[in-house]
Order: structure tokens, then sequence, then C-alpha cells
């Protein structure tokens, strides 16, 4: 049987003994949670999602004659690559910064693209 103070106890030692990188992305899942998204792990192609989490990295890519903007969002489960065409910049869409974005997921190269996704800027919780 477990108790509230062995429950406290467990998380405590999974805090001090679990990797920064586990940890961030469990915190980074549940607060995608919390709001109400998506997780990316759990979407699929075709479905209409809005997901939340924290810019991996940001890069200008020319495909062809059009030059687009992609960014890596991370959400704790899985990545979403978030590609605005036509364009080259967007102020404050830099690595880091905590994002929610809406829009129809894709496939491209085998990873979960949404094309020029509805987005909101986020404070760091």
């Amino acid at each position: 049987m477990m108790t509230a103070e062995t429950g406290f106890l467990r998380r405590m030692v999974r805090r001090l003994t679990s990797d920064v990188g586990d940890l961030d992305a469990d915190d980074l899942s549940a607060e995608a949670v919390r709001s109400g998204c998506n997780r990316a792990c759990d979407s699929s192609t075709g479905e209409s999602v809005t997901v939340k989490g924290r810019l991996r990295s940001v890069e200008i890519c020319p495909r062809g004659s059009v030059a687009t903007l992609e960014a890596e969002l991370f959400d704790g489960t899985d990545g979403v690559t978030l590609v605005w065409l036509g364009r080259r910049r967007i102020p404050g869409i830099e690595p880091g910064r905590t994002v929610r974005a809406s829009g129809r997921v894709a496939v491209r190269d085998g990873r979960k693209v949404i094309y020029n996704p509805y987005y909101e800027l986020q404070r760091a919780p």
C-alpha cells in the first residue's frame, strides 16, 4: 500500500536520480496536456492538432525558388517541424521559445510537419 509519504519520496528520488533531459521532457509533456494541447506522439497524418512545446532549432531553408523558415517544436514526447513558406524571419520565433501551434499534420521525409501554422508565443512556465 502506497502512502502520500511513499509517493513523495518516490518522486523525490526520481527527480534526484534522473537525467535532466528526461525531466525536462516530462515537464514539457505535462504542461502541454495541462493546457489542453495534443501530444505530438499521438498526432497522425491529416489530423488537425494544437501542440505546445519548446523550439529546439530554427533555420532558413531555401527549397527551390521559395525560402522557408523551419522550426522544430518539441513537446516532450516527439518533435513536429513547423514550416512557414515564403518567410525568412518571424520575430519571436527563436530557439528556446515556448510556442503553441495549430494546423494539419503532414509527413515529409518521415517527420511530422505542420505547414503555415497558426501560432502563439507563450511565456515560459
